[in-house]
């Protein structure tokens, strides 16, 4: 009988259900996605290093599946809690009728079940279908042979699934036990004719709280803003993230208390319509969900910021591998190695040869590569960053004090710099007897450099003064990287005095003489192959180090870290948001409950279905705008926080293009249940 009645009480209360049932078949979807990843046989026909880099990413998501988890769960019990508040008066009609709490509870436990079971089943189909495009997805950002792809089913991420909403379900099946147990009878049958108490708030207090937290926010904003060193340790940066959140709190908290004030000022807009009813509304469910607002908004700033920078991160760390790696291999040494004991007579003779001998004599075959350029780097320490940056120095050292001042500056004959540059395609540079240039491309060495530069250009190379061609830091680089991190070479005159003694490294740079890229990869096994590369044994056996970077290792290692970061974001974004929106939507929905007689006297005094209907479209509109306004003021300033942080790989150039698909994803998935809130409640105060 009991499941007969849990049964009914589902189809006639499936509309109640149906923003719980989306947000629970949401969750198991994306639970099941992003834990089946590691299901796809396709996926792992990539190299051992990308390998390595996926079961990485495998592990980080299952650990982070974990906090996930939590959160959904919390969601869940939040979510329960709301069905059972708006069915009180039912389950006070059963205890009337002679029914226990014992068997209203398991009518709920039933309930509970099947609800679980249906959106469980839906969530899970979902999720299978939906991971087959994710796993194309990862298969192309990893650049793996998608030729044996095929639909694939995760028994692990099933079972996994499961186990996790299972563990959800009991411990909300405890809870509802718990809260049957302390409801009493005339607690349950006047439940639908309790009303909140309104709260007038003191008019000044509310708009001294709200100056405190305005100027409390404005002060986080500009630590945020104010560069690395404003926030260099977790010291320095806990308070500002404190301040944000009491900020928050206190602005939510002082705003419901006088924005009613000001609109009773504006007459024509209180007095229109129904406005008066629909500020008060607003006024007292603000008034009476500070803290949800304020935890609802912080949750939608970590949203945006998230996924913004995120995809921001992506996009520049694709950009920049397009652009910085230009030939198939970069190899280096070091020259002129002085004689002592802790160098083998091995490596001292090799250091006095150029990179093409060490590779010929040590069993690499040339023909392997072609475009092959060598030329030597130079440096001395008659020439530092402390010399270079002397016009600024000393408000630098008080800026950066942890700078290495003492590095010896790199210096390239520019004829030998032009090699290079015709070799990957960038500009080339002229320079007079007397003259040089600086080329760097890292943001926060780049702008220390061209300081330096517009107060004196003057240096000294072998007692001869150069100066600056240019009054500001040129893009160029030698070394191929995943993103813009040349802190500095000097061009130099090819009549400089560089003697050989000044030589540090031997540097090379060449394409594989090959046409497809199987043929290069087994090129690359000289290089990578430790246990059957013969040029690797032959320069271990001679203690000769060369060290260097491949195009290929560099994009594996490189995108596989940007993909792994995306992929983390996405799936904490996507949580949060879904979090947020179905709080928002279960807080309205049980508001709409709770006022439902209020509706039925606006109906009584005049007000028409369409008035009645704009009047809970504004309610609920504005219901939701007010945290994603506040979140999306945080956000502003949060991103401009961890793109700074992350400089070296983000670039605010793409951060438009990442902002835009972060607002679809959340005008989607927000204004979904935006909208399926105003339908539910438009039903719930619906007359009967």
């Amino acid at each position: 009988m009991l499941f007969k009645l849990s049964f009914k009480n589902m189809r006639k209360t499936i509309k109640d259900f149906a923003i719980y049932f989306l947000t629970l078949a949401l969750g198991v979807a994306i639970f099941y996605m992003f834990n089946s990843l590691d299901s796809q046989e396709a996926m792992l026909q990539v190299s051992n290093s990308t390998r390595e880099l996926i079961k990485l990413m495998i592990t980080m998501l299952g650990f982070v599946s974990v906090f996930v988890a939590i959160i959904l769960g919390l969601l869940i019990v939040y979510a329960n809690n709301f069905l059972i508040n708006r069915r009180k008066r039912e389950f006070g009609t059963y205890m009337l009728l002679g029914m226990s709490k014992g068997q209203i509870s398991r009518i709920l436990l039933i309930e509970t079940i099947l609800v679980g079971i249906i959106s469980l089943v839906v969530g899970l189909i979902v999720g299978i279908f939906a991971s087959q495009f994710m796993s194309i997805l990862v298969g192309k950002l990893f650049a793996a042979d998608m030729s044996k792809f095929k639909f694939v089913f995760s028994k692990g991420a099933c079972i996994k699934t499961c186990i996790y909403f299972a563990v959800m379900y009991i411990a909300v099946m405890i809870f509802n036990t718990f809260t049957i147990s302390r409801y009493k009878l005339i607690n349950l049958l006047n439940a639908s004719k309790k009303n909140e108490k309104i709260k007038i708030k003191n008019l000044w207090v509310c708009i001294l709280v709200f100056i405190i937290g305005a100027v409390m926010l404005g002060y986080a904003y500009y630590k945020v803003t104010g560069g690395i060193s404003e926030l260099s340790t977790e010291e320095k940066m806990l308070p500002v993230i404190l301040m944000g959140i009491v900020s928050t709190i206190l602005i939510f908290w002082s705003v419901s208390g006088f924005i009613l004030k000001i609109v009773q000022l504006r007459k024509n807009i209180y007095l229109k319509d129904v406005n008066m009813f629909v500020l008060r509304q607003l006024h007292n469910k603000i008034n009476t969900t500070v803290v949800s607002m304020s935890v609802i908004c912080l949750m939608l700033f970590m949203t945006i910021t998230i996924l913004s920078s995120a995809l921001s991160l992506n996009s520049t760390m694709r950009r920049d591998l397009e652009e910085m790696t230009p030939v198939d291999i970069n190899l280096y040494k070091t020259a002129n190695l002085p004689e002592n004991k802790k160098m083998s007579k091995a490596q001292i003779e090799d250091s006095r040869k150029t990179m093409v001998q060490t590779l010929e004599e040590n069993g690499f075959d040339m023909n392997n590569l072609k475009d092959v350029v060598e030329i030597p780097i130079y440096a001395t320490n008659e020439l530092t960053w402390k010399d270079t940056l002397s016009p600024v120095y000393d408000e630098v050292k008080k800026q950066f004090p942890n700078l290495l001042y003492e590095t010896a500056e790199e210096l390239v004959k520019v004829s030998d710099y032009n090699k290079v540059a015709r070799l990957y395609g960038t500009t080339e540079y002229n320079l007079n007897d007397d003259e040089y240039v600086i080329l760097c491309d890292f943001d926060n060495m780049k702008n220390l450099r061209n300081q330096a530069l517009k107060e004196d250009s003057t240096i000294t190379i072998g007692s001869k003064e150069y100066r600056s061609k240019y009054d500001e830091c040129q893009e160029g680089y030698l070394e191929m990287a995943g993103s813009h991190i040349n802190t500095g070479i000097i061009l130099v005159p090819d009549n400089c005095n560089l003697t050989e003694d000044m030589k540090e490294e031997t540097f090379l740079a060449a394409n594989y003489n090959a046409d497809t890229e199987e043929e290069k990869e087994e090129i690359e096994k000289n290089f990578t192959d430790e246990m059957n590369s013969e040029l690797y044994k032959n320069l271990e056996e001679k203690e000769i180090t060369i060290d260097g970077m491949t195009k290929i290792a560099l994009i594996e290692s490189s995108l596989g870290v940007s993909t792994i970061v995306l992929f983390i974001a996405i799936y904490l974004g996507i949580i949060f948001l879904i979090a947020s929106s179905a709080i928002l939507a279960l807080k309205q929905l049980t508001e709409s409950s709770d006022n439902k007689q209020r509706y039925t006297i606006l109906r009584k005094i005049g007000a028409d279905e369409k008035m009645i209907n704009g009047a809970l479209f504004k309610q609920i509109g504005i219901f939701f705008l007010m945290p994603l306004i506040l979140a999306i003021i945080h956000s502003i300033f949060g991103i401009q926080f961890v793109l700074t942080m992350m400089s070296v790989l983000a670039d605010s150039k793409e951060l438009l293009p990442s902002v835009i698909a972060t607002a679809i994803v959340i005008g989607l998935v927000y204004g979904a249940y935006f909208m399926a809130t105003y339908l539910g409640s438009k039903n719930i105060i619906k007359e009967e």
